[in-house]
């Protein structure tokens, strides 16, 4: 132990951490009131590197928004329309295919695909949807659709949660996202999100496709209305769902961007509140293996740092994102894999290209980056924080 965790009003912790040992809500809540940053910053390497090492993942993907159009209006999103509003769009079949086929002459091994709760789209669609995509390439990893959306598709389709998904995942469905969790706090989703899914019904969704063999990521929306101990309780929740299906991949804290959105008021979260969050996920949520900054949000030069403070992945290339940025994200719509290599080494990371799963698809653990794919084009690495509860 250096000298300087020595002096910390964290040191008790920090002892448990680096000896491998859980810690409880009550220290993740301590964790929370420090504002020794420095202190977090170690704790969360130290399990990051006792995870991963030096590796730090990216995968070459590209995100399909099929429509905005949705039934809900929830206060904290600024990417729902009716249909009649400027700006309200849908895809249809052939739109969808046209997209992913220009992507996949790109080398993307994954799309990820998550819209609206849309009016009068009938079951048929997500299932054609589905197979064509994945008739184009049997290797396109579909990562797809929200707990909503899931359980939207169960009342569309008429079906129960288990039939929904076993339908999904024969059409093509490789992973669910992990939009929609916000906070699990029934008081805060009144506030942001009044007539979304609630948190059981969240959590229902994953632990039915975990115990299919399924794996999804996991998310948290920060900066808004809710408190501290509110996020504890968030993460409690997703620990013990990881504990007994252990179906989680990753963990991606997303940052509330209040821009366009009935929340306007409020300032949304700081980057010093992002990269603490991202160190005290990853020492808390030591059931999961991977905690992602997504760069989208958190512009490159942030989520950088954020390799520091716990995170092992900063996503992929994206090339089409339209939920957060109809929220005010200022960064770019593509980003290059010679980009995201770079911020990773200039990090001291080793990049590691991976597939959907986190296996390895081109490790790039020595040499030069490889030759820039053909349209990918280099995206402006200086952009602003952003966000609102998507995918992912």
């Amino acid at each position: 132990m250096n000298k300087f965790v020595e002096r910390s009003e964290l040191k008790d912790i920090f002892v448990k951490v680096e000896s491998g040992q859980r810690i409880d809500e009550t220290e993740c809540h301590r964790l929370f009131q420090s504002n020794d940053l420095a202190t977090l910053g170690v704790m969360a390497n130290c399990v990051r590197e006792r995870k991963n090492g030096k590796r730090a993942y990216y995968i070459l993907n590209r995100h399909i928004n099929y429509s905005n159009l949705c039934i809900l209006d929830c206060d904290f999103c600024a990417f729902y329309r009716r249909r009649r509003d400027a700006g309200a769009y849908e895809y249809n079949l052939p739109e969808m295919v046209a997209k992913a086929q220009a992507a996949l002459q790109l080398g993307i091994t994954e799309l990820h695909i998550v819209g609206g709760l849309h009016p009068s789209f009938k079951w048929d669609y997500y299932i054609e949807m589905l197979r064509a995509l994945q008739a184009l390439d049997p290797r396109l990893h579909l990562k797809a659709f929200t707990a909503i959306e899931i359980k939207h598709l169960a009342w569309v389709g008429k079906r129960s949660i288990l039939e929904t998904l076993t339908a999904l995942r024969e059409a093509g469905l490789g992973s669910l996202t992990g939009g929609g969790a916000e906070i699990f706090d029934p008081a805060v989703r009144q506030v942001i999100c009044h007539a979304k899914e609630t948190a059981d019904e969240w959590l229902t969704v994953h632990r039915t496709w975990h115990q299919m063999g399924g794996r999804s990521t996991c998310t948290m929306l920060i900066g808004h209305v809710e408190t501290t101990a509110q996020r504890v309780d968030h993460l409690r929740q997703l620990r013990k769902l990881q504990d007994q299906t252990g179906g989680f991949t990753a963990f991606v804290p997303l940052a509330f961007h209040p821009e366009n959105t009935k929340l306007a008021r409020l300032p949304g979260p700081s980057g010093y509140d992002l990269l603490k969050t991202l160190a005290i996920s990853r020492i808390y949520l030591d059931n999961l293996d991977h905690i992602k900054a997504y760069w989208v949000l958190m512009g490159l030069k942030l989520a950088q740092v954020s390799l520091s403070y716990g995170v092992d992945d900063l996503d992929g290339t994206i090339m089409e994102e339209k939920i957060y940025h109809m929220a005010g994200a200022q960064t770019p719509q593509q980003m290059a894999q010679v980009e995201l290599i770079r911020t990773i080494r200039e990090a001291g990371r080793e990049p590691v290209q991976r597939d959907s799963l986190y296996g390895p698809v081109n490790p790039h653990l020595a040499g030069e980056a490889p030759a820039e794919p053909p349209g990918l084009n280099p995206g402006s690495a200086g952009a602003s924080p952003a966000s609102v509860g998507g995918g992912l």
